[in-house]
């Protein structure tokens, strides 16, 4: 592969399913807690992710959109003892364990974010793009996704030249894994060497970490868990740094690091209390920078400009970064951050500023933020030449044409609201079924 062929960045987006709901599953994730059993609108849910899609395409960023995973999980309904019909295995659940029921009804499929660890070829031990699916064991609902999106990574990145995905770590709370939302790459461009920030909320092993001692809600990446991605990926020691998210930003609805922190390329956005001892890792970040002559801006966000609940209510440090064609930086904000007067005027300091951000687009993703995800939350980054690009699937990439028939599917086949208690209709299984079946096979397949 040539060291000069040049490199884009590719957004990987999966689509909310028609079963969309708030089961509030998410301990720690403050929106979904709060949501629980409200009435959800899938065919929203849908569209207004596709539509976030549809404006990163317009803006030039390749953009790849997956089609929503089989649900509900009938093969784990039955591995938890239901019986009978898909039908009756439906109602049973329902009546004994609506949580669980709820649970393999989940589209959290969606946040992509959290799907994988992804390495770009020039920074792997080995010059490919490695990708490690992330185990999700510190949320049940989580879990269930991982066979289906291990299958759709490896299928979308199955030519070995190029790629080797990864089995997942193994299933262990001292290997807990969360993917991409708590990893941020570093670089001039995307083609160059990158340094690799990698957050974690617990060491892996301590005593006192099992026993749930250090915060009211449970952190849930390990430091094990990242040293050894780290290590799987080929990653050089002096181009990483470790930082821990702090308690209190865990206390206060921080599950992820995303939920804090934000960058892209030498830009780096951040709150001041997102990580035990922020100078510390800041200091860290440029030392190693230095080394691969990397002029890192960051902008620090204090407590009296925007607290950190203030930062976890409008999603700021969960807007999408991208940088343009043209080289220039855009945000993608989600809406509450155009309603928060003090989050708005965080972004407007940044346009107006020396900052390498240019412009701000606000998104409406209401369906996916009341259950605890923002833009940056539904993308995974996956930095690929253009040889890499030539090898995945081509009619997986979002373009006009297949962003019509997509809205047109949505709008064909998604229920307009969900109560909770729809969950033991039958028929929402069989919409469901029937909707994935409908997907064209070049559109669904990888």
């Amino acid at each position: 592969m040539s060291a000069h062929s040049p490199y884009v960045e590719v957004n990987v987006d999966c689509l909310a399913g028609p079963s969309h709901h708030y089961g509030g599953h998410a301990f720690g994730n403050l929106a979904s807690m709060q949501s629980k059993k409200q009435l959800s609108y899938p065919r929203a849910a849908a569209l207004q992710g596709l539509e976030k899609a549809k404006l990163c395409m317009d803006l030039g960023i390749p953009q790849i959109v997956l089609p929503p995973q089989q649900r509900p999980a009938l093969d784990v309904l039955w591995q938890l003892g239901f019986r009978g019909t898909d039908e009756q295995i439906i109602e049973c659940a329902f009546q004994e364990a609506p949580k669980l029921l709820s649970a393999c009804y989940s589209s959290s499929w969606m946040w992509t974010a959290n799907w994988a660890t992804v390495t770009p070829s020039p920074d792997s031990f080995d010059g490919r793009l490695h990708l490690t699916p992330a185990n999700l064991v510190s949320q049940f609902h989580r879990a269930l996704e991982v066979p289906q999106t291990l299958d759709a990574l490896r299928r979308i990145f199955s030519n070995r030249q190029f790629f080797e995905v990864h089995d997942c770590l193994p299933c262990n709370w001292a290997l807990a894994d969360e993917g991409a939302a708590n990893h941020t790459r570093f670089c001039s461009v995307y083609g160059q060497p990158g340094l690799h920030l990698l957050v974690y909320g617990r060491e892996g092993w301590s005593e006192q970490e099992v026993k749930g001692l250090q915060t009211e809600f449970p952190a849930r990446q390990s430091r094990l868990a990242s040293e050894c991605i780290a290590r799987q990926h080929g990653l050089r020691c002096d181009r990483v740094v470790y930082a821990r998210t702090s308690s209190k930003a865990i206390d206060l609805g921080v599950f992820h690091n995303d939920v804090a922190s934000v960058g892209n390329q030498q830009f780096f956005l951040y709150h001041a209390h997102a990580f035990e001892n922020t100078g510390r890792v800041i200091d860290a970040l440029k030392r190693c920078a230095e080394g691969l002559q990397l002029d890192l801006f960051c902008f620090e966000v204090s407590e009296g400009v925007l607290s950190l609940k203030e930062a976890v209510k409008s999603y700021l440090f969960n807007s999408q970064i991208l940088t343009l064609p043209t080289n220039e930086m855009v945000i993608i904000a989600p809406s509450q951050c155009q309603e928060m007067p003090k989050a708005k005027q965080v972004l407007d300091e940044l346009i107006a500023g020396n900052s390498p951000i240019r412009d701000v687009r606000y998104v409406d993703l209401r369906q996916s933020m009341q259950n605890g995800g923002g833009p940056a939350c539904l993308r995974l980054r996956v930095v690929m030449s253009q040889e890499q690009m030539g090898a995945i699937p081509q009619g997986i990439l979002l373009t006009p044409r297949r962003y019509e028939r997509i809205k047109k599917w949505i709008t064909t086949h998604y229920r307009e609201e969900l109560k909770f208690e729809d969950l033991r209709d039958p028929e929402l299984m069989k919409e469901s079924n029937s909707a994935l079946e409908s997907f064209s096979t070049s559109e669904f397949s990888c």
